[in-house]
């Protein structure tokens, strides 16, 4: 079996998958009565099988994490799925310039290369390595954004371990840490 070095994968979005005997009803309290204690600068809601913790509002930022946590029953367990991201906002604004970028780039080489096929001056052709360098630019900005709101995803996570008692596996770590 081949196993990858963490290094050298690239983790968007960090996640974890837990399996345990508790139940979805016990892990909701854990998190209610830990958001409760406010040991750690973080705030959220729980509700049916699904948390969302976030980082208090005094020290949020622009590119402040956020965990999304889901609980489901299978059979005599419960898994537990976590999701580390920006916050929706962020991340829809990112998709979008991404897909505004990518369309415009597509629809400026259909233009230039029929013109070019035309025998006409395709000069339109010099915006579609502007668009490239544009969507390298908000990447480089996202990159930078994540390491600038690492420590408070390491926040986040140790508030659930904290809450649960369950330790995510060594893949989120790694995604963590890289």
């Amino acid at each position: 079996m081949k196993t990858e070095d963490p290094n050298k994968v690239i983790v968007v979005r960090p996640r974890f998958l837990i399996s345990t005997k508790e139940s979805i009803e016990s892990l909701e309290q854990k998190l209610k009565d830990e958001l409760k204690k406010q040991n750690y600068p973080c705030y959220g809601s729980v509700a049916y099988g699904y948390a969302i913790i976030k980082i208090s509002k005094k020290m949020q930022h622009f590119w402040s994490p956020q965990l999304g946590i889901t609980m489901e029953q299978e059979g005599d367990e419960t898994i537990v799925r976590g999701l580390y991201g920006p916050k929706p906002s962020v991340w829809t604004m990112l998709m979008f310039c991404y897909s505004i970028l990518g369309f415009s780039a597509l629809i400026l080489s259909m233009v230039g290369f029929t013109r070019m096929s035309l025998d006409k001056p395709a000069d339109i052709l010099w915006w579609v390595p502007v668009c490239l360098l544009v969507v390298l630019g908000i990447y480089v900005a996202s990159v930078n954004g994540k390491r600038i709101g690492k420590e408070q995803l390491h926040i986040l996570h140790h508030f659930f371990q904290s809450a649960t008692g369950l330790k995510a596996n060594d893949q989120i770590a790694e995604g963590l840490m890289g």
